[in-house]
């Protein structure tokens, strides 16, 4: 379904909401797309894909609007055609059937390596869709692993790379990995979540972390990419992510080699994320060799969910300020 904002105070901007095909046949991909209603050609440059992370779907984490707008409208509103990815299992897409059995009737769904499949599904429909060879990517926490994933092994799709609170390795034992054995997905309730997420602030400072109205017009959204969720006040998310934390972020296996991706990059990380540290981020950052130039931002007073806080802004104007340059050749 196609609609347009309607505030007079900003741009009008095209919003657009689709399914299209998976990597499988049984797969199908939803996919949010938003840009200016006055952009008559589309390039590569102005193109950005996004990707969600380990529990939230791409409308709980970039598209919920507070104070006027989400993230993916400012994106629009500066220029760019952007796009947000569901990884099957999460918000729109197709939820593989273990999903309806209960969670200890199967093994972890959607691994990094399944979600990287439609991830490079969704960018190969952008690029005919959009006609054009490459793209940006964007991927925050999980999402971006399967980013540096994928752009890490099609360098020459991606124009520039975002890795926003990225998933990394750590030598110690990582918060979304509760112990214990894992089901096919997890059961997640908002309202559970908000003590987590205050709680990873400074204590004087979780009642302002979020401003009033944003975790509610959040947890909405929220428990909207969920409708078939048979557990009251709570979205299933798969448990693949938390294996891959097993398996690989805290076994030191990384899933992918930062010096395979030769794009720009900007590692955006935030002073009290308790999910991933600034030193996983910094590690990260420093394995990032073959990328002609790079960038850390770590943003003060957030956490892991920096992009819906008090200060999002800074998370947005680094984002849209990295993508915007062009590029200097060295003088």
């Amino acid at each position: 379904m196609t609609m347009t904002a309607n505030d007079s105070s900003f741009p009008r901007i095209i919003s657009d909401s689709r399914l299209i095909a998976g990597p499988e046949p049984e797969v199908q991909l939803h996919l949010i797309n938003k840009h200016l209603a006055d952009i008559e050609r589309f390039s590569a440059e102005r193109t950005l894909v996004m990707m969600h992370g380990a529990t939230f779907s791409s409308a709980s984490l970039f598209d919920v609007a507070v104070a006027g707008a989400s993230f993916m409208d400012v994106l629009a509103q500066a220029g760019y055609d952007v796009w947000a990815v569901d990884a099957r299992g999460y918000g729109g897409s197709s939820r593989p059937p273990a999903m309806s059995r209960a969670p200890e009737d199967g093994s972890p769904l959607v691994t990094a390596r399944t979600a990287v499949e439609d991830f490079s599904a969704a960018v190969d429909f952008i690029c005919r869709h959009r006609d054009v060879v490459s793209v940006n990517v964007l991927g925050m926490s999980w999402g971006a692993t399967i980013a540096g994933m994928f752009a890490s092994g099609a360098s020459a799709k991606v124009a520039k790379l975002v890795l926003v609170t990225p998933l990394w390795l750590s030598d110690r034992p990582l918060r979304i990995d509760a112990g214990g054995p894992l089901g096919a997905y997890r059961i997640v309730s908002p309202r559970a979540f908000e003590a987590a997420w205050r709680g990873a602030a400074p204590e004087h400072a979780r009642r302002e972390l979020i401003p009033d109205g944003w975790f509610e017009a959040w947890e909405k959204v929220t428990l909207a990419t969920d409708p078939g969720s048979p557990h009251d006040g709570a979205i299933r998310a798969p448990s693949g992510a938390v294996q891959d934390v097993r398996v690989h972020w805290t076994a030191g296996d990384p899933l992918y080699d930062p010096d395979d991706i030769t794009c720009p990059a900007l590692v955006l990380a935030a002073e009290w994320d308790a999910d991933v540290r600034f030193d996983m981020a910094h590690d990260l950052f420093a394995r990032l060799a073959s990328a002609p130039y790079k960038r850390l931002v770590e943003v003060g007073q957030g956490t892991h969910m920096i992009l819906m806080e008090r200060n999002r802004r800074q998370a947005f104007d680094a984002v849209i300020g990295f993508l915007d340059e062009r590029a200097h050749p060295a003088s």
